[in-house]
């Protein structure tokens, strides 16, 4: 029997359907059942690596680790990553199939309905319950004839649908009977409950609103879920940064002198900044966000990440003055770190001969690494392995051995060996001059040879990589910000003195982000009519486990 599904939409972008689809994940888990997200179409910078070696979006990732599950790239078949404001890069089941225009692709989306079609049935031949994300509104008139994410999706899986609206942004009622009013008559039968997000305040204020709403529309209201600030878990796309730099901007106190100040360049196609959230929820570290001369400080290490759009980004750096700082703070020994396009834009000059990225040609980088490095239209995507290259002054001397400190008793993994482990993402290939020593081994996953990857300059300061997730590593991690403590006189315990409950556990970390965020919905959900609209039941009262899980 196929599994059954619930499908998740909402009034427009952003009210939160991403996360709310991770929550139901996790409560459904929690309850017993063997629970799949999907999503057919994601729009977002923010990518994973499956260990297949392809690539899906980010929040299918978070959904499907709140399900306990490995992410597969059938949770999300279509991935489309934004190189400029009209023009993305397609990709289909993990593979990139080209550049399209908007107009193309709107005309290319009835030949992927079969894709989707495939990958959703593979998951519900796999599991008992599969909870569908929407993308967008269902109420985009303009793009119903070929909708291949909501609508048209709900029908093909036979799957109830519960509308999210926003009441934080303002007319939440407006927001969700004016869709209803736009859909058609089979589609507005499929709205089977109306789920209000992010609701400050008491909710009693609220009920005259929710009995007109039930009385107008005839449509339950499953739940209102309350705003809740750091949920702790990854970001889909840049939105939600450039809210987060809006307020940092706002906020006069920037960095106690107390703390590691870390400053990640905002670039216009910033991606997968997620490479950040666990440096950012260490103590004593404050990570923030640069977008412009003005904010750029006199931080302890500069993060250059990665890009969509590498050569352009790099021109952003240049035309509004941070190349400049950023050269002059690596001139007087400021850390500098390059991830994926960062690493490129670290060196003498990128070259994409075939516009696999850009109408340009040839840029000159910031000269801060004795690398060059050449775009091609083949994209490398792999899980690796890594170990670091030893030798190097400062930056690195700590992490040399980390492979046999890590094998210490005491030490941050307990006294087992953990592999350093990332991804790659990227369509470049950089070569090292004699100025620059390689950084890391790797090793792809499915793969026995070791590579040697990124680069470091001679006095160890600056270095840059292709390997995306490195600080999710907790002893990589760990091993830098204790280097940067020191350098700036902060104490510091040595690492294997550190008390198990004084450090993150970047997994665990995720892990009760989850179930806090699962709480939240459970307490605000009707959880009864979703398992009613879904013909399942719970296996067994989350409550009623012991704290590792057992009845």
């Amino acid at each position: 029997m196929l599994a059954k599904t619930l499908m998740i939409q909402g009034t427009c972008s952003h009210v939160g359907k991403s996360v709310i689809v991770a929550a139901l994940c996790r409560i459904f888990k929690q309850d017993g059942i063997r629970v799949a997200p999907f999503k057919s179409q994601n729009m977002a910078l923010n990518s994973y690596v499956t260990k297949e070696g392809l690539e899906m979006g980010r929040a299918q990732v978070v959904q499907a680790q709140a399900a306990g599950l490995d992410p597969v790239v059938e949770m999300n078949p279509i991935l489309l990553k934004p190189s400029a404001d009209k023009v993305a890069q397609v990709i289909v089941m993990g593979r990139p199939i080209g550049n399209m225009s908007a107009v193309n692709y709107h005309q290319y989306k009835p030949f992927l309905l079969d894709t989707v079609a495939k990958a959703l049935e593979k998951l519900r031949e796999e599991y008992e319950l599969v909870i569908i994300e929407g993308a967008g509104s269902p109420a985009e008139i303009n793009l119903a004839d070929r909708d291949i994410a909501n609508m048209r999706i709900a029908e093909m899986a036979d799957a109830p649908v519960i509308l999210v609206g926003d009441v934080d942004r303002g007319g939440v009622f407006a927001f969700l009977v004016g869709t209803l009013e736009l859909l058609s008559s089979t589609e507005r039968a499929r709205i089977r409950g109306f789920l209000i997000n992010k609701f400050r305040g008491d909710v009693g204020l609220l009920e005259p609103g929710l009995a007109w709403l039930e009385d107008k529309t005839k449509v339950p209201v499953v739940g209102v879920i309350p705003y809740y600030r750091e949920l702790g878990l990854e970001e889909e796309d840049s939105v939600s940064l450039e809210n987060f730099i809006g307020r940092q901007l706002l906020n006069a106190s920037l960095t106690p002198n107390d703390n590691v100040d870390i400053a990640v360049i905002y670039l216009p196609h910033i991606s997968n900044f997620t490479d950040f959230d666990a440096l950012s929820r260490e103590k004593g570290v404050h990570v923030r966000y640069v977008a412009s001369p003005e904010s750029f400080g006199s931080p302890d290490l500069i993060i250059i990440p990665g890009s969509k759009s590498t050569i352009s980004d790099l021109g952003y750096l240049k035309n509004t003055g941070l190349a400049e700082l950023i050269i002059q703070a690596a001139e007087k020994a400021m850390p500098v770190i390059g991830i994926c396009g960062g690493y490129q834009m670290l060196g003498r000059k990128i070259r994409d001969p075939h516009h696999a990225e850009s109408n340009q040609e040839e840029m000159e980088g910031l000269g801060l690494l004795d690398v060059e490095t050449v775009f091609s239209a083949e994209k490398t995507t792999s899980q690796v392995t890594f170990q670091i290259i030893g030798g190097w002054p400062p930056l690195l001397q700590k992490m040399v051995d980390l492979p046999k400190m890590m094998e210490e008793p005491g030490y941050l993994s307990g006294g087992r060996k953990v592999p350093l482990e990332g991804y790659e993402i990227h369509m470049g290939t950089t070569r090292r001059g004699p100025g620059a020593s390689p950084l890391f081994k790797i090793k792809r996953k499915g793969e026995e040879r070791e590579l040697e990857d990124g680069a470091v300059n001679q006095n160890g300061l600056v270095w840059g990589t292709y390997v995306h997730g490195i600080f999710d590593n907790d002893v990589f991690r760990r091993a830098l910000i204790q280097f940067l403590k020191e350098r700036k006189g902060l104490r510091s315990e040595p690492l294997c003195a550190a008390r198990a409950e004084d450090r993150l556990s970047w997994g665990r970390d995720k892990e009760e982000s989850y179930d806090r965020w699962a709480e939240v919905v459970r307490q605000s959900v009707r959880m009864g009519l979703l398992y009613g609209l879904t013909s399942l039941k719970p296996r067994w009262s989350w409550h009623s486990l012991s704290s590792d899980g057992t009845i």
